[in-house]
């Protein structure tokens, strides 16, 4: 059962996702031009796709992935192209509808050897079924440390093999930024990042008895202009059938 506080949260960041922020966001996953701040944010969010993608197997021939939080899909594409059958959740039914739409138009370029499918809904819904491998790119990071160790919980119980996510770490340049209000414009500025040290991430998780039979190990850290976000894998230590 999420926490109140986590269904708070969830309501907020699906009304900015869809309605305040949802051409910010458009923009943000395709070409066009962006202001210096967004193309430091842009890039840095390319080079953090690039370092979950690591975290994967080349080959997902057969296995079912869940991209939690899956915005306009470009993650979801990059593992299908793998051979996996991915399930792209996100709590914007107008992100949804654009992942719909440029996958609709991407396999023959990418040369799609996998499936993908996009629900708008939440990522912890356990109607969405078993899965061998998770990602969660900056999917978790406006939720307290708490409610990021529950989440992964309630993941693991349904995931066979990886969860691979991200966090915000607690850095003294980010948070005199995030005082400075520069991360976004004021208008449409998302709901506040909720930064985490890396050591009370990895200790809230080994407290956790339902994962107990998970290792974390924390990834690069991406730091690019005004994006700043680390990975964190974790696997199963047995197979679980």
């Amino acid at each position: 059962m999420s926490s109140p506080d986590y269904q708070e949260r969830r309501s907020q960041l699906a009304q900015y996702f869809d309605r305040t922020a949802f051409e910010a966001w458009r923009r943000m996953t395709s070409d066009a031009p962006l202001s210096r701040v967004r193309t430091t944010v842009r890039e840095g969010r390319e080079m953090m796709r690039a370092t979950l993608l690591e975290r994967l197997p080349e080959d997902l021939a057969g296995k079912r992935v869940l991209d939690a939080g899956c915005g306009t899909g470009l993650l979801a594409v990059d593992i299908a192209n793998r051979g996996a059958e991915v399930i792209g959740v996100d709590l914007s039914p107008n992100l949804i509808e654009i992942a719909r739409g440029r996958t609709e138009h991407s396999p023959g370029e990418t040369g799609m050897r996998g499936t993908v499918a996009y629900l708008s809904g939440d990522m912890l819904d356990p109607s969405l079924g078993q899965f061998d491998h998770v990602v969660a790119m900056d999917s978790l990071i406006h939720y307290g440390g708490p409610d990021v160790v529950d989440s992964i919980s309630q993941l693991a119980k349904r995931t066979r093999r990886s969860i691979v996510l991200t966090f915000v770490p607690r850095t003294l340049a980010l948070s005199l930024m995030h005082r400075a209000g520069k991360l976004f414009p004021r208008s449409d500025r998302a709901p506040a990042i909720e930064p985490i040290r890396q050591e009370q991430l990895l200790q809230l998780i080994a407290n956790r008895s339902e994962l107990s039979d998970w290792q974390a190990e924390p990834g690069p850290r991406i730091s690019h202009g005004f994006y700043t976000s680390q990975a964190i894998a974790l696997t199963r230590r047995a197979a679980h059938p």
